[in-house]
C-alpha cells in the first residue's frame, strides 16, 4: 500500500512540473530585467543646438510645424553610463530617451542588483521574469468572403453606420476627409492575418514593429521573424478594423485612407510592467518615423506576481511609466487616443494606465442607444481631472475579426480606435492645428461638455461641429 502511495506522489509531483495543457515549456536559460533609471544625461554626445544630429526629420518636422521645442527629453541616453552597464553577463535589451531609463537583462539576478548600486542609477526597478511555460498563439485559418447577411446592399459603411454617425463623422468623409496624408500609429498585441485579410488590401500600411520580440526575443530566442508577425492573437486585427477597414457594404473604418503603422509592444502570453517599457519604445518609435496620431487599446492595473500592483492613488498621470510617457506625446505634436479600461463591473472600477494621463483623449463606451457599458472603467483621476474625456460605441462596435468574420465585439478597446480615425479625418481638415488644439476642440464638440461627469466624461463628441468650428477659428 506505501508503495502504491508513494508511486501516486512521484505521478503527481511528475505531472505537476509539466506545462499546462495548451502551453510549452520556455526555452533558453532562466532571465531577469530590470528597468535603470539614469541619473542624468551627461556626456550624452549631442546638444539642443544640433537636434537633426539625434531625431529624425520627420519628428523635427512636426515639431517646427507646432511650433514645438526639442527638449533635455530628446537628447540620448549617456554613452558612458550605458558603456559602464555593458558587463559580462548582461545585455542591454532597451532604453528610452523621454524617461532616461535602459532594460538591462541577465540570469544572474543578484548581479541586476549589485548594478543598481552604481552611482549614475537613480532607481531600478525589476520588470521581467521569464515563465516557466507560455501559451503558444497559433495562426487562424481566415475567410475571404463574408456572409450574405453580414452586408447592408447599397451602404458604403456597412455596419459601421451606426458607430460613425453616433460621432457626425460621415459628414467627414461627404467632404473627402479620410485620413488621407495623416499617419496613425497602432499600439497593440497582436495583428493576425492583417496581411492577408481582403478588408485590408487597400490599406496603407507603412511599416511594422514588434518591441516585445526585440526585447526577449520569441519563447526565449533572441531573434525577430518577420514572418510571424501576423501570426499573433487578433485584437489589433479588431482595432485595426474600425479605423481602416474597406469592404464595400460590410465594414468601412472612420479612417480608411490614413497611412497606418502596426506597432507590438502588449505581450500575450504574461503581464509584466515591462509592457510599460515596451510602450514607451514603441511611442518613441511613433515619434521618429512621424506618426500624427497614437491609437492605444491597452491599459495596466495588475500584474502576475510576484509583481506589484497599482492602487487608486497613482492615477495621477505621473506615477506609472507608462503615463508619465503618454503625457509627452502633445509636447512632442502627437494626439494619442487611449481606451479608459475595461474595469467598471470588478473591484478596480477605475480607468487604468496609462487613461489617466494629462493631454490625452481618454476614451470610455457607450452602446447604441447613448446609454453607459457597464464594463467601461471609470474616472476621474487621483487628482480630479475628468475622465475618460469622450465615449463612442462599444457595445458592441462592428469589427473584423483575424478569421476575417465580422463580428460585433464589446470594449473601450474598440471604441477607441473608431474615435481615432475621426480625429485623423478632422486634423486632416485642420492641419494648421496644433496636437493640444485639436484634443481641446474634439472635447469641446463633446455632448455634455459644459456639465461632464465621471462615466461619460465630456460625452459623445461631434466630430462636424468641431470641423466647423475649428474652419471659423482659421478665419
Amino acid at each position: 500500500m506505501n508503495r502504491i502511495l508513494l508511486l501516486l506522489i512521484v505521478f503527481l509531483t511528475a505531472l505537476s512540473s509539466q506545462p499546462a495543457e495548451g502551453k510549452t515549456r520556455w526555452r533558453g536559460q532562466k532571465q531577469h530585467i530590470y528597468r535603470f533609471y539614469l541619473r542624468d544625461k551627461k556626456d550624452c554626445g549631442f546638444s539642443l543646438d544640433h537636434p537633426s544630429r539625434f531625431l529624425s526629420a520627420k519628428a523635427l518636422e512636426r515639431r517646427r510645424r507646432q511650433h514645438l521645442r526639442v527638449d533635455s527629453t530628446d537628447l540620448p541616453l549617456s554613452k558612458i553610463y550605458l558603456e559602464k552597464l555593458r558587463v559580462k553577463g548582461t545585455r542591454i535589451v532597451g532604453q528610452s530617451r523621454w524617461n532616461n531609463t535602459v532594460l538591462v537583462a541577465s540570469a544572474d539576478s543578484s548581479l541586476l542588483h549589485l548594478m543598481a548600486q552604481l552611482p549614475f542609477i537613480e532607481r531600478s526597478q525589476h520588470v521581467w521574469t521569464s515563465p516557466d511555460s507560455i501559451e503558444e498563439v497559433v495562426k487562424m485559418r481566415y475567410h475571404e468572403h463574408y456572409n450574405r447577411w453580414d452586408s447592408l446592399r447599397g451602404d458604403p459603411f456597412g455596419m459601421g453606420r451606426t458607430q460613425i454617425e453616433m460621432l457626425n463623422g460621415e459628414r467627414l468623409h461627404e467632404i473627402d476627409l479620410r485620413g488621407q496624408g495623416m499617419t496613425i500609429a497602432v499600439l497593440d498585441g497582436g495583428f493576425q492575418n492583417v496581411q492577408a485579410l481582403p478588408c485590408f488590401y487597400s490599406t496603407h500600411i507603412a511599416g511594422t514593429h514588434d518591441f516585445v520580440t526585440q526585447v526577449i526575443g520569441k519563447n526565449g530566442k533572441n531573434n525577430d521573424d518577420d514572418n510571424s508577425f501576423y501570426m499573433g492573437i487578433d485584437h489589433g486585427t479588431k482595432v485595426l478594423s474600425a479605423m481602416a477597414a474597406q469592404s464595400a457594404e460590410v465594414l468601412q473604418g472612420t479612417a480608411p485612407e490614413a497611412n497606418y503603422w502596426l506597432l507590438r509592444c502588449e505581450d500575450p502570453t504574461t503581464e509584466m510592467p515591462i509592457e510599460e517599457d515596451y510602450w514607451a519604445m514603441a511611442a518613441e518609435y511613433a515619434d521618429s518615423i512621424g506618426a500624427d496620431i497614437i491609437n492605444s487599446s491597452l491599459g495596466y492595473n495588475e500584474y502576475d506576481a510576484p509583481f506589484t500592483r497599482y492602487h487608486l492613488q497613482d492615477l495621477d498621470g505621473l506615477t506609472s511609466l507608462i503615463s508619465r510617457t503618454a503625457s509627452m506625446l502633445a509636447q512632442k505634436g502627437m494626439v494619442l487616443c487611449c481606451s479608459a479600461g475595461n474595469s467598471g463591473m470588478n473591484a478596480w472600477k477605475k480607468i487604468t494606465v496609462p487613461a489617466d494621463a494629462f493631454n490625452i483623449l481618454t476614451i470610455g463606451a457607450v452602446n447604441a442607444d447613448g446609454k453607459n457599458a457597464p464594463f467601461a472603467s471609470v474616472g476621474p483621476t487621483q487628482d480630479g481631472r475628468v475622465k475618460p474625456d469622450l465615449v463612442a460605441l462599444g457595445s458592441g462596435t462592428a469589427l473584423i475579426s483575424g478569421r476575417g468574420t465580422l463580428i460585433h465585439d464589446m470594449g473601450t478597446s474598440f471604441s477607441t480606435p473608431v474615435v481615432c480615425g475621426l480625429v485623423a479625418c478632422l486634423w486632416q481638415g485642420l492641419p494648421k492645428k496644433t496636437a493640444g488644439e485639436i484634443i481641446t476642440i474634439v472635447r469641446q464638440s463633446a455632448s455634455q461638455y459644459d456639465e461632464p461627469d465621471n462615466i461619460f466624461g465630456y460625452g459623445t463628441p461631434d466630430f462636424w461641429q468641431a470641423y466647423l468650428v475649428g474652419k471659423m477659428e482659421e478665419r
